[in-house]
């Protein structure tokens, strides 16, 4: 028989007790944290009573009614202006032409006669092509018309002869046709010789290559010393002055632009970089196109544009404003003052007392970060453009250039010239930090000294009215000592 079998307990179940154990203590090592935790969160000493007074001043300064710091803003008068009714469109720099100039004889290339970028007129030499052998094959054609000539002016003369001749019946009739028809052969002949001659000399002038329209030359597409053939191209010209501008006209505008130019109006077009901030150039409405762009809504439309100082650049993008009308004596705002609400589109107008409130207004046309109101405003009245995320009616505002004393430094004022209320307020603040901080620091003093009493000064709360005790005062219980020890 094993050590085991003569246990009393082998072979009996566990008594609940011991099988409670690990519970118990999982429990109770919880509890000591959770103690532990709370005396942390407890023991941080007391926040100063001038916190609290920081923290309503700016829970107080959202600006809303009923008192606080006010909000700052930024507000802007209505006025009274002019608003110029326009159409916003995206449109692309054209040139009026681009010419691709290229060599219309082959040869080897001599001279290159223009810098990339350069401005060229109608007619300048851009580039010559060797003209010896042009030159050599006009010569062979002139030769041969010569001698044709030649050959065409003595068969006149036997033609001449011959004619004398038959009056005197010395030569047959048969003989001056045959005569006669000779000369019409070398007239022939000399005729066409007059062409392999112009063609020599076409050849020989395309040897210089000149440029057909005035404007701005690219990049070369060739240098000098290559052999060109025929139709190689050697540098594109663009013309600037004039230039145009393309862009579209929504179906809905384009009765508005046609009674225009019915009327024989001229509308301006104002183009603007990719931003919409710097202007680029002014022109006209050149044109519109004979139909409209069933899968768009839109019409083509063109404008020309001086571009003397060549800020349009082809194929550039641009932003196009179409001006259609002029609205005079318009009541205006900036659109930063605008917000929109349940009910529609308002402001908050600035009153006489630094408050504000809200106004329902109707909008117009705009132009650019201006726009005009048809009700709601009157001139002179001022509207907030920014800050106004937390204002609501009623709400104090802070105009730009002012600046509002704090409730801190009108603290410190009134300390300072009565030195008298001054210190009814430190005691009065020293009681509302004894009435906050008491039972934090009695619980700390008590798991210090390990008592229900406290020992620090802190912790103590003068009666009303009684002088505060000094700083130096000694403890009540050294003083009890002390006398318990003169007493021994």
């Amino acid at each position: 028989m094993s050590m085991d079998s003569k246990d009393p307990t082998f072979g009996r179940p566990r008594p609940a007790k011991t099988r409670r154990m690990p519970f118990l203590i999982v429990v109770a090592a919880a509890l000591v944290i959770a103690a532990i935790a709370w005396w942390f969160a407890h023991a941080t000493p007391a926040q100063p009573t001038g916190g609290g007074r920081f923290r309503g001043a700016r829970g107080a300064g959202q600006g809303g009614p009923g008192g606080g710091l006010p909000m700052p803003v930024g507000v802007a008068k209505v006025e009274n202006g002019d608003i110029n009714i326009v159409l916003n469109a995206l449109g692309t720099v054209t040139p009026l032409r681009v010419v691709t100039v290229s060599a219309q004889v082959s040869g080897q290339l001599q001279k290159v006669n223009f810098k990339e970028g350069q401005r060229v007129a109608e007619g300048d030499l851009l580039a010559e092509i060797d003209p010896r052998p042009f030159q050599a094959a006009l010569t062979q054609a002139e030769g041969t018309a010569a001698r044709d000539q030649a050959l065409l002016a003595n068969a006149r003369i036997d033609l001449e002869r011959y004619r004398t001749l038959f009056q005197q019946d010395s030569i047959a009739k048969q003989q001056l046709d045959s005569q006669a028809s000779l000369v019409r052969q070398y007239e022939g002949t000399v005729s066409s010789d007059r062409g392999p001659v112009e063609t020599a000399k076409v050849n020989l002038g395309y040897t210089k290559i000149v440029a057909s329209v005035s404007g701005r030359v690219g990049l070369r597409q060739v240098d000098a010393g290559n052999n060109v053939q025929n139709g190689g191209s050697i540098v594109v010209i663009t013309q600037l002055m004039p230039i145009d501008v393309l862009f579209t006209i929504p179906e809905d505008n384009l009765p508005a632009v046609l009674a225009k130019q019915h009327a024989g109006t001229a509308l301006g077009v104002d183009v603007y970089d990719r931003s919409g901030q710097a202007k680029l150039g002014g022109g006209s409405l050149a044109s519109l196109d004979n139909q409209i762009d069933t899968s768009t809504g839109t019409v083509k439309a063109k404008a020309e544009f001086a571009n003397a100082d060549e800020s349009l650049f082809p194929n550039q993008f641009v932003n196009v404003r179409l001006q259609l009308d002029v609205m005079h004596g318009a009541t205006v705002i900036p659109t930063s003052s605008l917000e929109r609400g349940s009910g529609g589109l308002f402001v908050y107008v600035v009153q006489p007392d630094h408050t504000v409130a809200v106004r329902n207004i109707k909008t117009g046309p705009t132009e650019g970060e201006r726009v005009a109101v048809t009700d709601g405003l009157k001139v002179g009245e001022e509207v907030v453009t920014s800050g106004a995320d937390r204002l609501r009616e009623g709400s104090k505002v802070e105009l730009p250039g002012e600046n509002p004393q704090s409730a801190e430094a009108n603290g410190e004022k009134a300390a300072t010239a009565k030195p008298a209320e001054g210190d009814a307020a430190k005691r009065a603040g020293s009681r509302g930090e004894g009435q906050q901080g008491q039972g934090r620091g009695q619980g700390e003093h008590r798991r210090r000294d390990g008592s229900g009493n406290s020992t620090g000064a802190s912790g103590s709360k003068p009666a009303d009215g009684a002088p505060a005790k000094p700083a130096d005062a000694k403890p009540a219980g050294t003083d009890a000592k002390s006398t318990d020890s003169g007493k021994q």
